[in-house]
């Protein structure tokens, strides 16, 4: 084992497309972190899935469990203003003509601190065209009895303030059929978008076909949906379950804490066929932000971190017999 004692990778850095393999074990629960993004490839309790990841010799798509940073979900064709200033950043999501998801999914991160059950990877995000600030970013995973327990963190090095979200991209494995599934979104409102999926307005989702604030099935709902104004229990997070329906079977559960105040919930509909539980409707991502899309030009959540500023927020995910 390597000073820290994680468990080092299976395959080469050279071999595998993300790097490095952090593998990670606490209780119940097993864990691959890698180099690329500092993402997370695969969440197990025991032989079974908790979320869908993707296989060691293959590149995430669709985001799959990426850190999502300095903004999450979509920029309006990359295009913001900040204090005058005009800036554009490159246009990621071309289908849709937007900057999607950050710029840090695809960077190597490097190792701050490891044991058995955990590790720490950082990045610098270095100034550059559309979003000209550094930035040191942090994420922390740890494994216990209790499951995966996340911290993103991030602090402002440079002399002039910086405007920051983030997001994570986390999809929740199945038990069964997507339809049977039920889904409980703990929100009491969605934002509603344009053709470019750029928020244009919000309503309450009570009494609509987008209310899972109880539980429902998910039946035949197509869900890639921006909810907000969670509901919180009194130490303040938000749980979100997908799974079997209460008492007859296992359910996986996304908490947040209240820096996170948003959830994008995606069923998939749109994904291309891959490995199994990556395909269409094989998986529910759910995607704590600290901000909702397009923060950047509405500045609605927006943290601005001083010189020398930090900001953090904390989510899990774990499994349960419902």
């Amino acid at each position: 084992m390597p000073p820290g004692g994680s468990k080092v990778e299976a395959m080469s850095p050279s071999r595998a497309p993300t790097g490095r393999q952090w593998r990670l074990e606490g209780g119940p629960y097993a864990a691959v972190v890698v180099e690329s993004g500092g993402g997370l490839r695969e969440l197990t309790h025991g032989d079974t899935p908790v979320l869908a990841g993707y296989p060691e010799d293959q590149m995430p798509a669709g985001g799959r469990g990426q850190v999502l940073a300095p903004w999450p979900n979509r920029v309006r064709s990359g295009a913001w203003t900040h204090h005058g200033r005009k800036l554009q950043l490159p246009v990621t999501e071309v289908g849709r003509h937007n900057a999607n998801h950050g710029l840090v999914r695809w960077v190597a991160w490097h190792e701050l601190g490891s044991g058995p059950s955990w590790v720490r990877l950082g990045c610098r995000l270095m100034a550059q065209s559309g979003f000209p600030w550094p930035l040191d970013l942090t994420v922390h995973y740890a494994l216990s009895e209790q499951g995966l327990e996340v911290t993103v963190g991030a602090a402002n090095p440079g002399p002039e303030p910086v405007p920051f979200a983030a997001g994570m991209h986390p999809y929740l494995a199945l038990s069964g059929p997507l339809a049977d599934t039920v889904l409980q979104v703990p929100a009491r409102t969605r934002l509603l978008v344009d053709d470019q999926a750029i928020p244009i307005g919000e309503e309450p989702v009570a009494g609509s076909a987008y209310d899972f604030a109880e539980g429902r099935a998910v039946g035949d709902a197509t869900v890639d949906d921006c909810f907000g104004d969670l509901v919180r229990g009194e130490d303040g997070t938000a749980v979100c379950r997908v799974g079997a329906a209460p008492g007859s079977g296992p359910v996986v559960e996304l908490w947040v804490d209240r820096a996170w105040r948003w959830l994008q919930v995606y069923t998939g509909d749109d994904l291309s066929p891959g490995t199994p539980g990556t395909g269409p409707r094989e998986s529910v991502a759910v995607e704590p932000m600290s901000a909702p899309p397009d923060a950047l030009n509405s500045g609605r959540d927006l943290a601005v971190l001083e010189p020398g500023g930090e900001w953090s927020g904390t989510w899990g995910v774990r499994r349960t017999d419902g």
